[in-house]
């Protein structure tokens, strides 16, 4: 008989839990008459863990690359199930309780995800930054970031088809791996939803192998890295707003803000501000189409109308005239300066003419870079 559900615990020294957790697992797989299995994926165990997922009728497979993220997928490529829940062999996570997980896989959605903030979090299950900061803060930018409707980005109780489980094309091996399920989940358009579940303290006397800080960073870096549009096209468009503006104004003249006279300093900071903005603007293309290129990011359906209007003559073009005006504004300044006879100038007078000057060529150079490496980037879009 085919098999509906996989039950994969991914596992490095549980042998004080792994036992119970088996037990659970098998026990809620029995009483609710579900044909299934439940793969413990062994990323290296020297306490004898294999042998007692063994013993407790479990199937073992050896993921021998370590990190969380390679256990699971290893458990994952193993499974034979049309349905795979994934859970933690800590104890903290309820295998006899997986009806809804179940249920919603069998309705037809994609990826369920636990939620432990609405099923409950027993006393001392969870550190208080994990709840507090850690979890609220990843979740919140998530949902920002990807427009996900999900509260508990982290939650290690959760379930998936075999089949959008295939689409994924997952490729972090670390911590990561959680946020990345959901991203690539909703990129692909995916049906996510979320239940609520419980979390209580695990049963073990060593400590979890989640570290804080380092395994916060991994998964904001992650969040911050398949999101340009958030990392980079954002930031870059604020910066050229606010940079453009504010040097439009004192290229007129000086700004007085009660006793404070803001001038030609302040002008070269803000030109510098919408350089800067704009080479995070250029970034953001960039990043958008090598992502694309080399599958790790989805073509939206903007991706190929972009490329009709972003062309190397049309950037050659923009290119060479903002740097050709930089070169006039810089020679206008030279024979202001010749006719003082290369003597001092007043600087808040040549000062407004120097920074613009020098901002466009600065501009207009990188426009014409960025349009030779964008045309090398179509170049293998036209490829594939």
């Amino acid at each position: 008989m085919k098999l509906e559900l996989s039950i994969i615990m991914p596992c490095l020294n549980e042998a004080e839990t792994l036992e119970i957790c088996i037990k659970k697992a098998n026990n809620y797989l029995r009483q609710n008459a579900i044909n299934g299995e439940v793969i413990i994926a062994d990323n290296g165990s020297t306490d004898g863990s294999q042998e007692i997922a063994i013993a407790n009728g479990a199937k073992v497979v050896s993921v021998p690359k370590k990190g969380y993220g390679n256990a699971l997928k290893g458990g994952f490529e193993a499974a034979n199930g049309a349905y795979m829940i994934m859970g933690d062999a800590d104890d903290s996570y309820d295998f006899s309780n997986l009806q809804l997980f179940v249920g919603k896989l069998r309705d037809g959605n994609d990826l369920v995800i636990g939620n432990r903030f609405k099923g409950g979090i027993e006393k001392g299950a969870m550190p208080f930054l994990h709840k507090y900061l850690g979890n609220p803060i990843l979740s919140f930018l998530g949902k920002l970031f990807f427009k996900i409707k999900i509260n508990d980005f982290h939650c290690g109780l959760r379930g998936i088809s075999k089949v959008a489980y295939q689409k994924l094309n997952v490729k972090t091996t670390g911590m990561e791996f959680a946020s990345e399920m959901i991203v690539n989940a909703s990129m692909q358009k995916l049906k996510i939803v979320e239940v609520p579940t419980t979390l209580k303290p695990d049963g073990r006397t060593r400590k979890p192998h989640l570290k804080t800080w380092s395994d916060g960073w991994r998964h904001l870096r992650f969040l911050l890295l398949f999101s340009p549009k958030w990392l980079f096209l954002i930031p870059g468009f604020i910066m050229i707003f606010f940079g453009s503006l504010v040097s439009l104004l004192l290229l007129v003249q000086p700004i007085k803000i009660g006793n404070v006279v803001f001038d030609i300093h302040t002008l070269l900071f803000s030109s510098s501000f919408t350089i800067v903005g704009f080479q995070f603007v250029m970034f953001y293309g960039l990043t958008k189409v090598f992502g694309i290129t080399q599958q790790l990011l989805p073509k939206s359906k903007r991706y190929d109308t972009v490329f009709k209007y972003i062309q190397l003559e049309k950037g050659l073009i923009i290119g060479f005239v903002l740097t050709i005006i930089g070169f006039i504004l810089s020679f206008y300044g030279l024979h202001i300066w010749q006719q003082h006879n290369y003597k001092e100038l007043h600087v808040k007078q040549t000062m407004r003419i120097i920074i613009p000057a020098v901002s466009l060529i600065v501009v207009g150079i990188q426009i014409i870079l960025f349009s030779f490496f964008f045309s090398i980037l179509d170049l293998k879009n036209e490829k594939n």
